[in-house]
């Protein structure tokens, strides 16, 4: 019986030997090596005619069948104190095995890469807003120890004082306008009055403030400057009281 048969279509000797198990339905594991061995040596007989760069490894795998073959014709031993030699292509198999199991795991790994390439990702377009977002700090954190219920008690009885100071008959006369206080010019606010005392009193500092929006924003300016590391909030024993300063 002839073979035809492609030669570049197969990587190495492996390749060719499942080929032929495959076309010819055999079992792996009982592997007729009479046949394949025949239809090998014709493959090898059309590779040897196109003088292929790889014939040498075909040439070591054409051995290896022969050898398995001869020995598989040689009578079993019958004597008792003889042991009998395991099955001669037990090696042969577990190499194809294995060359099977990688040359599957191979083709996988390609039909993902070839269906990764009909995919196109979007490039992030995320609002401005959304990119700049960061999560809320902590205060404890952020305060690094200190009594940060004392602190939000401060801010509160200062509240409370400017609250105190309002009238609250006359404040509903007249037209209510916006008030507008910004957070930068708070920032400002507070790196100039640290910067002028060198060291400055934080319950002083809120109560110049002269509305609650104004001690709300500044409080939040006193925070975001410890938080850059441009001052320093320290707790003043001698008194009720924070004292602010500039970072080293």
């Amino acid at each position: 019986m002839e073979l035809s048969v492609k030669l570049e279509s197969f990587e190495g000797p492996l390749d060719l030997l499942l080929h032929l198990i495959d076309k010819n339905k055999i079992n792996i594991y009982d592997i007729p090596i009479a046949l394949i061995t025949e239809q090998y040596m014709e493959y090898l007989s059309a590779m040897q005619e196109e003088r292929l760069e790889n014939l040498s490894e075909f040439l070591v795998m054409a051995a290896t069948l022969l050898d398995i073959k001869a020995r598989m014709l040689l009578p079993k031993p019958e004597a008792e104190g003889e042991e009998e030699e395991g099955d001669p292509r037990a090696e042969l198999v577990a190499r194809l095995l294995e060359y099977r199991k990688y040359k599957l795991l191979s083709g996988e790994l390609k039909e993902r890469q070839e269906g990764s390439e009909r995919f196109y990702y979007r490039e992030k377009q995320l609002p401005r807003e959304v990119e700049k977002y960061k999560p809320p700090v902590d205060l404890d954190q952020l305060l690094g120890g200190l009594d940060s219920e004392k602190l939000l008690r401060i801010c509160q009885e200062i509240l409370q004082r400017n609250a105190d100071k309002v009238d609250t008959v006359r404040s509903h006369f007249g037209e209510i306008e916006r008030e507008a206080v910004r957070i930068g010019d708070r920032l400002d606010y507070v790196r100039k009055e640290v910067k002028k005392s060198g060291r400055h009193s934080f319950r002083s500092l809120l109560g110049k403030s002269a509305s609650k929006l104004e001690i709300v924003v500044t409080f939040m300016a006193i925070l975001e400057l410890i938080k850059t590391g441009e001052i320093r909030l320290t707790e003043d024993s001698t008194r009720d009281d924070f004292s602010l300063e500039g970072a080293a």
